[in-house]
């Protein structure tokens, strides 16, 4: 640290930020290795169940390039949580991902799997083509990390207590990602390129449920770990 006047709010303001975007990295790393861990999940499930594969390799590739654009360039806008002075020094020899964050991990990559190669199967034993299957498959994935996101705004605490719109960006983001997935879905040039189909509302439904599911699972576990650290402090 280099110190450019004797003010002791300069540093008190120097580690504030520090503190505020080490914060914002973390929740970006939470937020973005559970895609990759789910898709993972998904084709070794297809494979071990000699199924066809639910996502494509280039469909692969447009979750990884819209969402990671589109959804997690976001949270680098999220305010500082206002107890982020208040917190313990994080010791320099600490991984940066801990145990806690790593069974977030899993545990969104554990839904996003069950979430899309369920709806992808069920596609399938309705009749439904192939193209259709892995299109609510893909979209699974596109409307499952955005309900995460919301999760991610905070490791710890609910959007709600935070402020639902203090980071306008997040819902720009989110408008955004269903404007391009919309197009992915329905426009015959991404159909091509993509090997898409349009699907119908229920799909939708369907396919919202699962976010949901993922966003009310994620508040429940960030609710009994709140619970669980207070309880440690009480004793």
């Amino acid at each position: 640290m280099v110190l450019t006047d004797d003010n002791f709010a300069t540093i008190e303001a120097a580690v504030e930020e520090g503190r505020g975007v080490f914060d914002n990295l973390i929740k970006f790393i939470t937020w973005i290795l559970p895609t990759n861990a789910g898709q993972g999940l998904v084709i070794i499930a297809a494979v071990m169940a000699a199924q066809p594969l639910p996502v494509l390799p280039v469909q692969a590739l447009w979750i990884n390039m819209t969402t990671a654009v589109l959804l997690g360039l976001t949270l680098a806008f999220e305010p500082r949580e206002r107890d982020i002075m208040s917190r313990p020094p994080r010791l320099s020899a600490a991984p940066i991902l801990n145990g806690e964050l790593i069974k977030r991990i899993l545990l969104v990559g554990l839904l996003l799997l069950v979430g899309s190669f369920g709806l992808f199967e069920w596609a399938l034993y309705s009749g439904r083509s192939e193209q259709e299957a892995r299109t609510i498959a893909v979209n699974v994935f596109a409307v499952g990390q955005s309900f995460y996101l919301l999760n991610c705004r905070s490791l710890r605490y609910s959007m709600f207590r935070l402020g639902l719109f203090s980071n306008p960006w997040i819902w720009a983001g989110i408008g955004a990602m269903m404007a391009v997935q919309l197009l992915f879905t329905y426009t015959p040039l991404m159909n091509k390129l993509f090997h898409t189909a349009p699907i119908g509302w229920i799909d939708w439904g369907l396919i919202v449920a699962v976010g949901l599911a993922i966003y009310l699972v994620i508040e429940g576990e960030k609710a009994w770990r709140r619970r669980g650290a207070s309880s440690t402090v009480t004793h």
